[in-house]
């Protein structure tokens, strides 16, 4: 996989190039009838960027977000990606694909959710963990080698399961934009941009690849 990288001073010069990014994406499909498809991750560095973003020029009536993973807590719980990512867009009326974690029955709700995915997404969003992790695909568990399904879950992570997008799932997207701050992230950065398989994020595929990094995480 072929990666186009972009270095950034800082976190803030980061995230605001980002939002940029991804609003340009949004109003290059604007005139066409389906919606921009959207994925978007968890994480502490994306979330300045979904703030700017809420006030970007962009018609969020015509967006459909999903997300890429989720964990399973409760709804309540300050850990849900959901939370952050409502908080953020607040002020929008762009609508949310939830992923279901409060669903009885995890595997099923699995599958309900990848019958709500696009046939290709206009753009995921990924960050990378010091480990190499993307989404929740997390180095050394099971869901790394799913294949038959879009949408899977992790076993326990950080004390948690996560349910996740998987590799085939990524494989829809059109462009995936890589957000990269912090010089714990060096390592995971430099494999991820050699397509190292090592790490989780080194074996995503996809039509094209950002990588928008600051210079704490290049070193």
């Amino acid at each position: 996989m072929q990666h186009e990288l972009r270095t950034f001073d800082d976190a803030s010069a980061l995230a605001h190039a980002a939002a940029a990014f991804v609003a340009d994406r949004a109003r290059d499909v604007a005139s066409r009838d389906a919606p921009f498809t959207f994925a978007l991750s968890g994480g502490k560095s994306p979330w300045a960027m979904f703030k700017t973003l809420a006030h970007d020029d962009v018609n969020w009536s015509h967006t459909r977000i999903y997300q890429v993973d989720e964990r399973v807590v409760s709804e309540s719980n300050v850990l849900r990606n959901l939370k952050s990512l409502r908080a953020a867009l607040a002020g929008t009326n762009a609508p949310i694909d939830a992923m279901d974690v409060d669903a009885p029955d995890l595997e099923d709700a699995c599958a309900r959710y990848a019958a709500l995915l696009p046939a290709r997404f206009d753009l995921v969003h990924l960050g990378v963990g010091p480990d190499g992790h993307c989404a929740s695909l997390v180095p050394d568990d099971p869901v790394l080698e799913v294949t038959d399904r879009l949408v899977a879950l992790s076993g326990p992570y950080q004390d948690t399961r996560r349910m996740t997008l998987t590799y085939p799932a990524l494989a829809r997207a059109d462009q995936i934009l890589w957000l990269i701050s912090g010089e714990d992230k060096r390592d995971a950065l430099a494999k991820l941009l050699a397509s190292d398989p090592s790490v989780p994020a080194g074996r995503v595929v996809a039509g094209a690849s950002l990588v928008m990094a600051d210079r704490a995480a290049l070193g």
